[in-house]
C-alpha cells in the first residue's frame, strides 16, 4: 500500500466525537496542570555556583537531558559528555517508522544540536568506568576525572544471541525488526507491507531479558494486523504472538486487556516461548519452551533481540551483583534516588538504571529531575526528598488511529496523566494523536532541560 492510500485510510476512519475532540483540545492545559503538581525539577530560582566536574557518560534522551538541566542549574561546572554518536534518534517514533506512518528523516536529528554551550561535547566512548577512582577513560584514551558521574549508556541489542540472525537480515527474506536503526525500521515497514499484501503466517515475540519499550512488540503485532485488514489480507493471514513468560505485559490489568483484544482480532498467543534461534532460508524460527525447543514456520517475523548493558558497565565495578539484574548488567541504582548503591556519586538514569520499570523515553522526563536533585543538593550541601516513583509510559497502539495511553508506576498502579480525560484502557483517537503528533515535542523539549 502507498504511504497516501496509508493516510487516507486513517483519516477515513477517524472517529471525531466531541468528548474526545474536547480530550485534545485540554491536553495542553491538563499537562500544564500535571507539571505543576508533580515534583520539582532540579532547576533551581538561581544558579547554583561550583567548580564541580561531572561527566555524563551517554548522549541519548537520558545523557542530553541531564546535560542541559546541569547546565541549567549550575554555575561553574566542568560539564563533560562522552558518547560518539553524531546523530540523535527519536527512537519511540520507530514503530511509526516500521508502519509507514512517518519517514525515516523524522527519527534523525544530531546530537550537537541539543547540546548547550558550557557543555562539553567528546565525542568517544566510554571504554573503562573507575568509580573507585573517579575517573572514566575513552575509547581514545582520554582520560576524564569527575566529582559525579551520571551513567545514561543506554543498552545494547544483541541480534547474535539468536543462532542465525544478525542486524543485515533485516528487510530480507521476511524479517523485520524495528529496533535496531531509522533504516531497520524502514526496511522493516518494506518487508511488513510485502506481507500485508499477501498474507501468510506472521511471529511476533520478545526476548526473555529486560528490554526498551516492552509495549513496541504488541504494537506492531497490532499494526500488522491492521494493515492486513485494510488490504482486504486478513482472511488470509495467521498471526501469532509468543510471549516469553505466561503474561503479555508487565502490568495485570493491561496484559488482560491485549489477551482481550488479541482474541477479538483473532492473534493467536503462545505463552513462554523464546526466539533461540532462526534459519532465513527455510522461514523457520526455533523457540526455547519448558519442554525443549518448538519450530515455527512463518512468512513475516518481527525479531526483538535480547538487550542488556554495554560492556563497559558490564566489566566496571557499576553492576548489581546478584539479583534480578545482575545476569544483563543493569546498574544498581537505588530505585527511588538513581544513586549507586555503593558510589556515592554515581548516578544511573535511562535503560542503564537496574530499576523495576523505566525503560522508557518517558521514564527519562522523570527520572533525570530526581537524580539531578539529589546531585544539584548534596553541591549546595543540603539534601532532596525528591523521589522517582517508578513512572512508565507506553502509548500502545492498537490500530491505525487508534492508541492506549497506557501509564504506571514501580507498585503497577494505574498513573494516568490526564485523569477524567483520557481513560488508560481505551482505545482513543486522541491517545494516537499524542503518540503521532505531540509526545515528539514534548521530547525535544526534555532533551533541551525543559520538559
Amino acid at each position: 500500500m502507498k504511504r497516501n492510500d496509508q493516510l487516507t485510510a486513517t483519516d477515513q476512519t477517524r472517529p471525531e466525537p466531541l468528548n474526545q475532540r474536547r480530550a485534545f483540545l485540554m491536553l495542553g492545559a491538563a499537562g500544564a496542570t500535571a507539571a505543576a503538581l508533580r515534583p520539582g525539577t532540579a532547576h533551581a530560582a538561581s544558579k547554583v555556583k561550583t567548580q564541580a566536574r561531572i561527566v555524563v557518560a551517554g548522549a541519548g534522551a537520558a545523557g542530553l537531558s541531564a546535560a542541559s538541566r546541569l547546565a541549567a542549574a549550575l554555575e561553574g561546572a566542568k560539564i563533560t559528555l562522552i558518547d560518539p554518536r553524531k546523530e540523535h534518534f527519536y527512537q519511540p517514533g520507530f514503530t511509526l517508522v516500521g508502519s509507514g506512518v512517518k519517514p525515516t528523516g523524522y527519527v534523525v536529528s544530531s546530537t550537537a544540536e541539543y547540546v548547550p554551550g558550557s557543555v562539553s561535547l567528546v565525542q568517544q566512548r566510554v571504554a573503562e568506568f573507575d568509580p573507585e577512582g573517579n575517573k572514566v577513560v575513552t575509547d581514545g584514551g582520554q582520560t576524564h576525572a569527575y566529582d559525579f558521574l551520571i551513567v545514561a549508556t543506554g543498552m545494547t541489542l544483541e541480534y547474535g544471541q539468536i543462532e542465525g540472525m544478525s542486524e543485515a537480515l533485516i528487510g530480507k527474506d521476511g524479517i523485520g525488526s524495528v529496533y535496531h536503526s531509522p533504516a531497520a525500521a524502514q526496511a522493516t515497514w518494506q518487508s511488513m507491507s510485502a506481507f500485508a499484501d499477501k498474507g501468510g503466517t506472521g511471529l511476533f515475540l520478545r526476548p526473555d531479558t529486560e528490554m526498551k519499550c516492552a509495549g513496541a512488540p504488541l504494537k506492531y503485532t497490532f499494526l500488522t494486523e491492521d494493515h492486513l485488514s485494510r488490504r482486504g489480507q486478513r482472511s488470509k493471514a495467521k498471526l501469532i504472538y509468543n510471549a516469553n513468560n505466561k503474561s503479555l505485559f508487565g502490568v495485570p490489568i493491561v496484559s488482560e486487556k491485549v489477551r482481550m483484544l488479541f482474541q477479538e482480532r483473532g492473534i493467536d498467543v503462545n505463552y513462554e516461548r523464546v526466539l533461540k534461534a532462526i534459519d532465513p532460508g527455510k522461514r523457520i524460527a526455533t523457540f526455547r519452551t519448558p519442554q525443549g525447543t518448538e519450530e515455527q514456520g512463518y512468512d513475516f517475523i518481527h525479531v526483538v533481540p535480547p538487550m542488556r548493558a554495554p560492556e563497559a558497565i558490564r566489566n566496571s565495578p557499576l553492576p548489581w551483583k546478584t539479583g534480578a539484574w545482575a545476569d544483563e548488567g543493569w546498574m544498581e541504582v537505588d530505585k527511588g534516588t538513581l544513586r549507586h548503591a555503593r558510589f556515592r556519586n554515581v548516578f544511573g538514569v535511562g535503560d542503564i538504571a537496574g530499576v523495576p520499570k523505566g525503560k522508557t523515553a518517558a521514564s527519562v522526563k522523570w527520572q533525570v529531575p530526581v537524580a539531578l536533585d539529589h546531585l544539584v543538593a548534596e553541591i549546595a550541601g543540603k539534601t532532596s526528598d525528591a523521589r522517582y516513583n517508578g513512572y512508565t509510559s507506553c502509548p500502545l497502539i492498537t490500530r491505525l488511529g487508534r492508541a492506549m495511553l497506557v501509564e504506571f508506576d514501580y507498585q503497577n498502579n494505574l498513573t494516568p496523566s490526564f485523569p477524567g480525560v483520557i481513560a488508560p484502557l481505551e482505545e482513543l483517537w486522541v491517545s494516537w494523536v499524542m503518540k503521532t503528533m505531540a509526545l515528539k515535542p514534548t521530547y525535544i523539549s526534555m532533551l533541551r532541560g525543559r520538559a
